[in-house]
């Protein structure tokens, strides 16, 4: 490990600061290699701080020019400097205004953060410590100032200038080529909100007009030519606007909201006050580039971004081990405006596979950590999927709790106490505390426990006293540095079908019990009795997933027959069905274990066939088509895990669903036609989706027959998705027919680096053992950048998180390329290696001999010299 790792940030250290800022005027000079900085900064002493306590200011890679306090220059024995702060070592008891100069050079800037430039264009990315690359500040969120940003730069070169706020003049200068703009923001904000664009853009305008009816400028950038191709998003975003005003009642609060596309960018999109900037894949969409995947992230992403607006910007958060508190929160609020606008039952369905695929596993290894941390070495490895995904899940579990109408309260009185404020998680639940009177002091364990409780119930009924008892009882695992875990208040959903599968009307007299059908398990274990039962009855738990637990309740297959065609929430009937492939797959792994050929419950099959022929939402009938991941079964295991065996059972199970449905499957891909024109609409979507769905079974179940109806649908198609869906199912059929598609998808887009993204991803995905080395030439392709995030995530991460059997090989093989990638990604570009790292987050869990080679070559990376803090800190931690 490095030497310089620094000590850990804690949340109990956590102080106000010292000196709180009014304003901050910004003067930008842009030149590509010599950018500088007038930062005009007025402060005061808090009141709550450390009286005459020195100004520490952050900096990171910064040269400083002049510094003056109240229009004169300091002296430089009065601060100290060095690589990571600049300290005024007395400053004036009273209000004083600090101007400092510094030098950037944006080109050279890999790392993504700070002031940088993407093919041209000028762009920031200051979330999470990126504004003290820009200049000497207090860059932390819980300083909140107003922001006025003068922009100068070359008119030719660079003749848009885009700042957070209203912009308030712009004109060329006079005797020059250059020209410049001022924005000013009203609103005050920390200092990771800033944002600055500059370069040659191309925009789609629009407008819309408020609850209210003031009108705000709307503007899509993007670079020149790809207009047309930003049209959706600018129609997602007046969607997101008018569903938050309806939904929340929250108005838009300045006069122009804009959004810039940059083809350099670490994260999916950032929220800056007024001035979103976008990874241009979240943007950019047409049928002939974009699938109809693509169309859904964009408006979900768009719609995150914008409701940031309130939940991030108008409320930020006090301190990082809040982040949740934003990003959380945004998160549940974008699931329910695609939820609202889209299918319901499938969001929550994709959510629920998400949470499980990453989330679950996040919580199970050695990467685990609470939703709100206690403590970090580097703030950047803490955007994961627990504090966004569960984050989202502990805010839906809040309003399950309370009810629909009690949570809009909580949410109205949230949004009005604490606007203008950084909060905490504790200011944001005394909102609900106080419009309900509930005590959250148990479900504040959600925030502080890392780790996926496990909900063991047991049924036991008596046909005397016709009453039917469940005992739930709740366990949560160990995770790092928390060994022991209290009881958690956890939502559950129930309802009881007859076996002949209908509803039946629940009676309990349990105080934790709700007429909704909600009872809330607070004790580790808990009695509930259900009376009026004359039959035993068949549970449906845990509807609409209602909690981020795993459940722990054998039923037997006829059970899971009679949900799958009967219970009345789709959730659960999607649930069982994976259920009971889960089953057959885990018995099939223990069958090949013992040497005997993998066989399958023909009554699977027969469940699935009425989800192909008759379900009128052909998005459910697809999502019960895909069957539990690799993931899924390996979580299952929980040990020994074998990559290469499960991978094996899951494509047996495919091709068995493949031949023993091949008639429907075909019949439906026929019925489901349409030579019609593209529509990214919802429901021209789930038609695709379910068509496309049938193809991908019929080709792996016999490639022969099948193969040339996929590559009639890749040569006929006018659409992207159809043509990509296509070349995802000829990934499964060796030999020329693959090989001769992606040749020619390649011909055909090689001058579009989103879409060879796309041809980049499924080459990695390939489960077969040459796929490692194909990685490796494609690495060298003149289409792949280690210095775009986008082509790594596309390539290197595609294979890292989604090809378990090559990236876990028996020979270590995968493990060596990854961690060879990230050392040396690491000193470019230390965010994006990180990410890449934490493919390792389940090595514990893998067989002895994958084991064994994947702790080599973590500990081969750890013992490299100048590790980057990100990089130092996921490797630490895997190895811990």
């Amino acid at each position: 490990m490095r030497p310089e790792t620094s000590l850990p940030i804690r949340l109990e250290d956590y102080r106000v600061p010292d000196y709180l800022v009014e304003t901050i005027d910004l003067d930008f000079s842009l030149d590509p290699v010599l950018t500088r900085v007038r930062a005009r900064t007025a402060f005061v002493p808090n009141p709550a701080g450390i009286k005459g306590a020195p100004l520490v200011l952050d900096a990171d890679e910064l040269t400083l020019v002049s510094i003056a306090l109240d229009g004169r220059l300091v002296d430089s024995r009065d601060y100290v400097l060095n690589d990571t702060s600049l300290t005024i070592n007395a400053p004036p008891a009273q209000r004083f205004v600090l101007d400092i100069e510094t030098k950037i050079d944006p080109t050279s800037n890999s790392k993504l953060f700070g002031l940088y430039r993407s093919n041209g264009t000028y762009c920031t990315q200051c979330e999470a410590q990126g504004f003290r690359r820009i200049t000497f500040s207090q860059d932390r969120p819980d300083v909140l100032a107003v922001y006025t940003t003068r922009i100068e730069a070359e008119l030719d070169e660079t003749p848009v200038l885009l700042a957070n706020g209203n912009k308030v003049m712009g004109e060329r200068i006079e005797g020059t080529t250059r020209h410049f703009a001022v924005w000013h923001d009203p609103w005050p904000k920390p200092s990771y909100l800033f944002a600055l664009v500059g370069g040659r853009l191309g925009c789609v305008a629009g407008d819309f007009t408020t609850c209210s009816g003031r009108k705000i400028e709307l503007g899509i950038y993007v670079e020149p030519g790809k207009e047309d191709r930003a049209t959706y998003a600018l129609e997602a975003l007046k969607r997101s606007m008018r569903w938050d005003e309806e939904a929340f009642g929250r108005e838009y609060d300045l006069d122009v909201f804009n959004v810039v596309a940059v083809s350099d960018f670490n994260m999916g999109a950032m929220e800056n006050k007024g001035l979103n900037v976008f990874n241009d894949k979240y943007v950019l969409a047409s049928s002939e580039t974009a699938t109809d995947t693509d169309y859904a992230n964009i408006e979900a992403i768009i719609a995150h971004e914008y409701f940031h607006n309130w939940t991030g910007d108008r409320i930020t958060c006090r301190d990082w081990f809040q982040l949740s508190l934003k990003e959380g929160l945004t998160v549940f609020r974008d699931h329910e405006f695609t939820s609202d606008t889209r299918s319901r039952t499938v969001k929550r369905i994709c959510d629920v596979r998400t949470l499980r695929l990453v989330q679950f596993a996040e919580d199970s290894g050695p990467l685990a950590h609470p939703v709100r941390p206690r403590l970090y070495h580097e703030i950047n490895n803490f955007y994961t999927a627990t504090v966004y995904e569960k984050g989202a899940e502990v805010i839906r579990m809040l309003k399950e709790i309370v009810g629909a109408e009690a949570f809009r309260r909580g949410m109205d009185l949230y949004f009005k106490r604490c606007d203008g404020t950084a909060a905490t998680i504790e200011d944001f639940v005394a909102c609900f505390a106080d419009t309900t009177g509930h005590d959250f002091s148990q479900f504040m364990r959600w925030y502080e426990q890392a780790g996926t409780p496990v909900i063991r119930v047991r049924q036991r009924h008596d046909p005397t006293s016709r009453t039917s008892t469940f005992t739930f009882s709740q366990m949560t695992p160990p995770t790092p540095g928390q060994s022991e875990k209290a009881p958690l208040e956890i939502p559950i959903a129930i309802g009881l079908l007859s076996p002949r599968g209908e509803e039946l009307q629940l009676d309990s007299d349990h105080p934790d019990w709700r007429p909704d059908g909600v009872f809330v398990l607070r004790g580790a274990t808990d009695d509930i009795t259900f009376s009026n039962l004359a039959e035993k009855p068949v549970p449906s738990l845990l509807r609409g997933f209602s909690a981020p637990v795993r459940l722990d309740y054998p039923q037997s297959v006829e059970e899971l027959l009679l949900l799958a065609r009967h219970d009345r929430d789709r959730f659960n009937r999607w649930q069982v069905i994976q259920s009971f492939a889960t089953q057959m797959m885990l018995s099939a792994f223990k069958e090949a274990g013992a040497g005997a050929r993998a066989s399958f419950d023909r009554r699977f099959f027969a469940a699935l066939e009425p989800l192909i022929t008759e379900e009128s939402d052909h998005a459910f009938a697809a999502e019960a088509l895909s069957i539990p991941s690799e993931q899924d079964l390996a979580r299952e295991l929980g040990a020994e895990v074998d990559p290469d065996a499960i991978l094996d059972v899951r494509e047996s199970l495919l091709r068995a669903m493949g031949s023993a449905l091949e008639t429907p499957l075909r019949a439906v891909y026929d019925r489901l036609a349409d030579g019609g024109p593209y529509s990214p609409d919802p429901k021209s979507a789930a038609r695709r989706q379910l068509r496309n769905s049938a193809l991908a079974l019929l080709v792996i179940a016999d490639t022969k027959r099948n193969g040339p109806l996929a590559q009639a649908q890749f040569a006929a198609s006018t659409n992207m998705n159809d043509r990509l869906a296509a070349l995802g199912a000829l990934m499964r059929a060796p030999g020329e027919m693959r090989e001769t598609a992606l040749a020619e998808f390649e011909r055909a887009h090689a001058d579009d680096p989103l879409i060879l993204d796309k041809w980049f991803a499924l080459q990695a995905r390939i489960p077969e053992p040459a796929t490692l080395d194909r990685v490796k030439s494609l690495s060298n392709h003149p289409a792949f950048s280690y210095a775009n995030p986008n082509r790594i995530y596309a390539l290197i991460m595609s294979f890292a998180a989604g090809n378990q059997s090559g990236f876990n090989r028996a020979d270590g093989a995968g493990y060596d390329f990854i961690t060879e990638v990230v050392a040396n990604l690491d000193a470019s570009n230390p965010a994006v290696a990180a990410r890449l790292l934490t493919s390792f987050r389940i090595w514990r869990s893998m067989e002895p001999r994958r084991r064994a080679k994947a702790e080599a070559a973590l500990r081969r990376l750890a013992a490299k010299p100048k590790l980057s803090a990100d990089v130092a800190d996921i490797v630490t931690r895997s190895l811990a």
